[in-house]
């Protein structure tokens, strides 16, 4: 009778024992995925992450943005030799040479403004150069290996109860549906950035024709602040992936099935937290608003 009591047991166990290894061997299979995925992502510029969606914004901000930033620009220039003339003594002290100096900045401004997505999508090149270059240095492998946490898993489940057991497979499922929320969350970061990219992109010439007046020159000096701050995002991004590959590696040191597996759910989410944080640290830095 106890053998077939014993049986039953380990049928019970081994069943378990399968579900949890099951669970443990795919739940991190889509945040490697998404987090391997990153540096390729970030490391991309706007016509390179999608030709089509560049070439659109691209035709959007020529035909319709560019001659609504003309109109600001006239009214910009007007204020601004108004200005001048104004300084110099209401006409009663006026040098020619200020004359001069407005038609350069006309000069200058149009050239800006008509070359605007040029000089923007300079600013993403220079950013993904300094990304790529901090990706070769990192090179780190984030990827979550769970069964390497032990060196014998099958034979530290097979030690366990099955009460024991059962409480690890609902902390497997749990998790499961955490990690999954998770690379949910590591998706709307780097793809939700490229689409500020693009939106940024779209208008550049507005903000660009207010450069050439002292005062309504801050919206344009803030917009080339937030562009520095979206193309550096992505080195801190990659600087968050590295620090989470080493802390990855770590875990796998540990004898506790328990403490591995939420120590690789609590690095995950800590990456998530930090992925969030670097828009708003990349704005701080430059003082962006």
């Amino acid at each position: 009778m106890q053998s077939i009591f014993d049986q039953i047991n380990q049928w019970v166990k081994d069943l378990l024992i399968g579900f949890i290894t099951g669970n443990l061997s795919g739940m991190f299979d889509e945040v490697n995925t998404k987090v391997g995925d990153i540096a390729n992502q970030v490391g991309e510029t706007p016509s390179g992450w999608n030709g089509g969606v560049f070439s659109m914004i691209q035709n959007i901000s020529e035909t319709v943005i560019i001659p609504i930033a003309g109109m600001i620009l006239t009214f910009v220039l007007t204020y601004e030799l108004i200005q001048m003339i104004i300084d110099r003594n209401n006409l009663h002290d006026v040098d020619t040479w200020i004359f001069f100096k407005w038609i350069f900045k006309t000069f200058v401004a149009v050239f800006i403004v008509t070359h605007t997505f040029d000089l923007v999508v300079a600013v993403f090149d220079v950013a993904q150069h300094i990304v790529q270059g901090s990706a070769g240095v990192i090179g780190g492998n984030a990827n979550i290996d769970i069964s390497s946490v032990t060196a014998n898993l099958e034979t530290t489940l097979q030690a366990m109860e099955i009460p024991e057991l059962l409480g690890l497979c609902v902390e497997s499922l749990l998790i499961g549906l955490t990690m999954k929320a998770m690379s949910l969350c590591i998706f709307i970061i780097v793809y939700g950035r490229m689409l500020e990219i693009y939106l940024m992109c779209s208008v550049g010439p507005v903000p660009f024709a207010t450069l050439a007046n002292r005062e309504w020159g801050q919206i344009g000096t803030n917009y080339l602040k937030s562009l520095f701050a979206l193309g550096f995002q992505g080195f801190l991004i990659m600087c968050c992936v590295g620090i989470y590959a080493v802390l990855v590696q770590t875990i796998s040191t540990g004898a506790d099935i328990h403490a591995a597996i939420w120590g690789c759910a609590g690095y995950t989410l800590l990456l998530c937290f930090a992925l969030f944080k670097t828009g708003t640290l990349a704005k701080s830095i430059f003082n962006a608003h």
